[in-house]
């Protein structure tokens, strides 16, 4: 399997964590591509009409993408189950899951962007990436203790703070989250979160 992947990207890394997860990280060859909002990259492009990562090229030359999309394969194909509960209840308890922490990703990054506009910064559109990120962060200050187990959930959770870390270091999430902060510094020993870690490399 062949990964169009970024080391800055979180929804990179929380496939790749998924795959160390899982154990078969050593079966997906990463490839390091460089993708924008402001242009396409062609080769992405050519299996991904997005133009985004990560994007999956599976041995029989499909392609899938999004991450949920791609973990959710990787789950039912080497799981099964393991990231994903079949459960309903708890399948959706996890989907939820994924859902805050992608949309943490999702929040830090155009926040990023925000900063990356100079004369065209917009205060408000910042403020209120920002204030998604403080209410994502104050729902998971309650539910932490659900997530320790590593989920599809838990691992999105995990690398969109480690996001806030890595590219907005200056706002300190851990203030007045203290169960929050003790579950991420325990979580992210784990070998998964471990061999991916962010790194600022084109």
């Amino acid at each position: 399997m062949r990964l169009f992947w970024s080391s800055r990207s979180p929804f990179a890394r929380k496939v790749v964590a998924a795959a160390h997860e899982l154990g078969i990280a050593d079966r997906i060859r990463l490839d390091r591509v460089v993708v924008s909002s402001t242009g396409t990259n062609e080769v992405v492009m050519t299996h991904n009409p997005l133009s985004q990562i990560p994007t999956l090229l599976l041995p029989d030359g499909t392609a899938l993408f999004d991450s949920a999309v791609i973990l959710e394969w990787l789950d039912l194909r080497f799981g099964p189950n393991r990231l994903l509960p079949a459960d309903p209840a708890q399948r959706f308890a996890v989907l939820r899951l994924q859902a805050l922490g992608d949309g943490l990703m999702e929040n830090s990054i155009r926040c990023l962007g925000e900063r990356m506009r100079g004369p065209l910064f917009s205060a408000a559109h910042d403020a209120a990436h920002r204030a998604k990120i403080a209410s994502v962060l104050d729902c998971l200050e309650k539910e932490a203790a659900d997530l320790h187990q590593a989920t599809a959930g838990s691992l999105a959770i995990a690398c969109g703070i480690a996001h806030l870390d890595f590219r907005h270091a200056d706002q300190d999430w851990r203030a007045g989250r203290p169960r929050l902060a003790a579950w991420h510094e325990e979580f992210s020993s784990r070998p998964s979160m471990r061999a991916t870690a962010y790194r600022d490399e084109h």
